[in-house]
């Protein structure tokens, strides 16, 4: 039973990251998601700094807020201060980082229950250990699980809420801005949602994996279509098989489940990637084909 909590669990987050890992691909964000996964420290400081507790709700707000500030900050460098894309990314979440590895140590002095390799690597082994129980003996799975499902939901119902917006937004936000769009919202939209989703798997599988997942199935996927829909549905998939075959893959070998999910999603990209070039070689219509962006 604790196998099966552990695959659903880390399925949802792969799902969760895979979704919103497309529309960060299609905008060149990608390691967008990598700074929001560092740089949310600081909020997750504060509000334990706040609340005393690290399952208090206050947690999941100052990290979001601390994320989309993250986004706010990019934004400003690379379009404000003129500074290069990937070196506004760096600038920010490695200041951030810095300031919340500073502030465990002094506002906290150390005598607190935030373990760093937790947050960077994760444990999804030891999901189980929080344990829902209704009735006194009944267990209806980890608290991970049920954390991971709400996040789900909140995602899909806002995927299929601004759809059009999330799309048009990254397919051409010159011509959205042109109908009159508020792209800075839909922006700020979408970077709430990949924060929530970061800090919500910390405990579960780390910032390393979310990171993975939000940019490794898309990636897969957008080798493999050229349409937004199949490629959410096939990003999910891949995310999904990833988390399964991963799992059993470190069961084998006796490694970090975290890890082997990584590499089998590495497979599946580099089978993915032999495949269309086979595929062209043949001299078949091109599979690789890209979205407009």
């Amino acid at each position: 039973m604790n196998e099966f909590w552990i695959i659903l669990t880390a399925s949802i987050v792969a799902i969760n990251a895979a979704l919103l890992g497309c529309f960060l691909l299609l905008r060149k964000m990608s390691m967008v998601g990598d700074a929001i996964s560092h740089a949310v420290l600081p909020g997750i400081v504060v509000a334990y700094y706040l609340s005393g507790d690290k399952t208090s709700i206050l947690l999941l707000i100052g990290a979001t807020l601390t994320g989309v500030l993250t986004s706010y900050l990019i934004t400003f460098l690379s379009k404000k201060a003129r500074i290069q894309g990937d070196a506004s990314i760096g600038i920010t979440y490695t200041l951030l980082f810095a300031v919340g590895m500073i502030m465990i140590s002094t506002w906290l002095k150390g005598n607190v229950d935030i373990d760093m390799e937790c947050v960077l690597y994760g444990d999804v082994a030891l999901i189980n250990l929080d344990k829902i129980i209704i009735d006194g003996n009944l267990y209806i799975g980890p608290r991970a699980f049920y954390v991971e499902i709400i996040a789900f939901a909140i995602i899909i119902v806002s995927l299929l809420w601004g759809y059009k917006g999330f799309k048009i937004l990254s397919f051409n936000e010159d011509y959205a801005q042109s109908l009159g769009i508020r792209t800075g919202r839909w922006h700020y939209f979408l970077m709430t949602l990949v924060s929530l989703t970061t800090v919500v798997a910390f405990e579960v599988v780390g910032a390393i994996l979310v990171v993975g997942f939000l940019i490794v199935p898309p990636a897969t996927a957008q080798l493999l279509t050229n349409r937004l829909p199949f490629m959410l549905i096939v990003a999910a998939l891949v995310g999904i098989v990833s988390a399964i075959g991963g799992y059993y893959l470190a069961v084998w070998l006796n490694v970090s489940i975290t890890a082997a999910m990584i590499v089998v999603s590495g497979l599946i990209f580099s089978l993915a990637f032999i495949y269309v070039r086979f595929r062209e070689r043949l001299g078949n219509k091109s599979v690789t084909e890209h979205l407009p962006i």
